[in-house]
C-alpha cells in the first residue's frame, strides 16, 4: 500500500506529540493490539460450523456489521468463498423480509452481535428470526463477559463468543467481531490481520507509514475549521462497503466536544465511488465551497483484463480511441485525470494505491484508517472512542418504549 501527500507540512513537534500520546494510548485501548492476536480459537470455532450450512448471517448494527461486510464485500468478487454472508443491521420491514427470501434457514448460521448485550435494532431483529427458527444450535452470540446477553444465551444452551477488552464497535473489525464471520465465508483472517500488522509495524517502527500518517493527520487536524469535509473517493464497487464503514469510524469518532473547552469540532465524511460520483458529487469539489479534501484510492491490478471491444459505431469514431483498451487501465485513467484537475484547483488531496484485491491489502487499509482517525482524535481534542451524541437518541428511544409497555 503507497501513500501519496499532495499537500505539504512541516511540523515535526506537532507529529511527534501526537505520536507520544498514541504510544500511551495503547496500554488502554484494545485495538492496537488485534493485529497480533492469536486466532486458533477462532479457527477452531469456525471447524465446528456444519459442513452443510451454506450461509452465516450476521444480525447485528453499526460497527457489529459494517467492518466485516467491508472485508467480505472487498473480497468476494476475486475469490470463491466457502459461504455466503448476510447482514440485517436495518429494522427496515422490506429489507428484512428481503433478506429472509434469500435465506433456507435449515442451511444458515446466525451469528447475533452485541457488545452490550441490549442493542434495541439487533433484538428487535433477533426476535422476528427467532420466532422463525428457534433452535439455539444454529445461533452464535457474541458480546462482552456478564453481558445480559452472555446469560440469555447461557439459558437457551447457545454458543457464546467474546468481544476483547477495550475495543470500542467501530474499532472491532479486527477482533471476534469481524473475524469470526469472515473466517465462516472462507477468507484468510490470518492474512488481513498479517496486512494490518504490517501497516503497524511500519507506524510504530518509524517506518514510511509514521512520517505519512503524522503528517496527514496534522494537516486534517490543523486545517479542520476551513476543510472540514473530508472524503474518500474510491476506485472500485469493491469498496462501497468499505467507504460506509469509513464514514461510521470517522463520524462517530471524530463529532464532538472537545475534551478541554466546550467547543464542537468535527471532520464530515464523505465516501464516493468513481467514476460513477465524477457525474455528481465531483462538481461540488471542484467548484463548491473550498471545505473539502480529498482522498483517492486506487487499485493496480484488478485481476481482471477485460477489453473495451474493437468495434467502430457510426457517428462514434471519436471514441475509437477506447478501443481494446483494458477496462482496469481505464479506470484507474480517470481516477489520475480527476487528480490533476483537482490540484490545478488546489485542492488538498492525497491518493491511496493498492497493489491487488487480496486481505492483506484491505487488513492494512483498515488499520491505516483507524490510526489515522486515532491521532486526528487526539489532535483535535476529542474523545474519540466515546459517542455520547448516540447514546443520547437510544436513551430517548428507550423511554418511549417504556412509555408503549406503561
Amino acid at each position: 500500500m503507497k501513500n501519496k501527500l499532495y499537500f505539504k507540512l512541516k511540523n515535526k513537534k506537532v507529529q511527534e506529540a501526537a505520536f507520544s500520546a498514541i504510544l500511551e494510548e495503547q496500554k488502554h485501548i484494545g485495538y492496537y493490539a488485534l493485529p497480533e492476536q492469536d486466532i486458533s480459537p477462532i479457527l477452531t470455532y469456525a471447524k465446528s460450523i456444519p459442513d452443510d450450512i451454506e450461509n452465516v448471517a450476521v444480525i447485528g448494527i453499526g460497527g457489529s456489521s459494517l467492518g466485516a461486510k467491508a472485508v467480505y464485500e472487498f473480497i468476494k468478487p476475486t475469490k470463491k468463498l466457502k459461504r455466503k454472508l448476510y447482514f440485517f443491521e436495518s429494522t427496515d420491514p422490506l429489507n428484512i423480509t428481503t433478506l429472509l427470501s434469500k435465506l433456507n434457514l435449515q442451511k444458515t448460521h446466525f451469528l447475533v452481535i452485541s457488545k452490550s448485550g441490549t442493542t434495541i435494532e439487533t433484538f428487535s431483529i433477533y426476535k422476528y428470526i427467532y420466532s422463525l427458527q428457534n433452535n439455539p444450535d444454529v445461533y452464535t452470540f457474541i458480546t462482552d463477559p456478564h453481558s445480559p446477553l452472555e446469560k440469555y444465551a447461557n439459558e437457551i444452551g447457545a454458543s457464546i463468543l467474546y468481544l476483547p477488552e477495550n475495543v470500542g464497535g467501530r474499532f472491532s473489525v479486527l477482533s471476534t467481531v469481524g473475524l469470526v464471520p469472515l473466517a465462516l465465508s472462507g477468507i484468510d483472517i490470518q492474512a488481513l490481520l498479517d496486512g494490518a500488522d504490517t501497516l503497524k509495524k511500519s507506524f510504530f517502527g518509524a517506518g514510511y507509514m509514521k512520517d505519512t500518517l503524522l503528517k496527514k493527520a496534522v494537516y486534517y487536524a490543523r486545517h479542520h475549521g476551513q476543510y472540514r469535509i473530508n472524503c474518500i473517493f474510491a476506485y472500485s464497487e469493491t469498496l462501497k462497503y468499505f467507504c460506509e464503514w469509513y464514514v461510521q469510524l470517522w463520524g462517530e469518532s471524530l463529532g464532538k466536544k472537545q475534551r478541554h473547552s466546550a467547543f464542537n469540532v468535527g471532520l464530515t465524511p464523505i465516501g464516493l465511488i468513481g467514476p460513477k460520483d465524477q457525474h455528481s458529487f465531483l462538481q461540488l469539489i471542484m467548484e463548491g465551497t473550498r471545505n473539502k479534501s480529498v482522498t483517492f484510492i486506487k487499485i493496480e491490478d484488478f485481476q481482471d483484463e477485460i477489453l473495451i471491444p474493437d468495434i467502430s459505431l457510426p457517428h462514434l469514431g471519436s471514441l475509437d480511441s477506447l478501443n481494446n483498451l483494458p477496462f482496469s487501465k481505464l479506470i484507474n485513467m480517470q481516477c489520475d485525470s480527476v487528480i490533476e484537475a483537482l490540484l490545478e484547483e488546489d485542492i488538498p488531496l492525497d491518493s491511496i494505491s493498492i497493489s491487488k484485491v487480496n486481505e492483506g491489502n484491505i487488513g492494512a487499509l483498515m488499520y491505516y484508517y483507524e490510526l489515522l482517525t486515532s491521532l486526528v482524535g487526539e489532535l483535535i481534542d476529542v474523545n474519540t472512542y466515546d459517542q455520547p451524541g448516540v447514546e443520547a437518541g437510544k436513551q430517548i428511544l428507550k423511554k418511549k418504549l417504556s412509555s408503549i409497555l406503561g
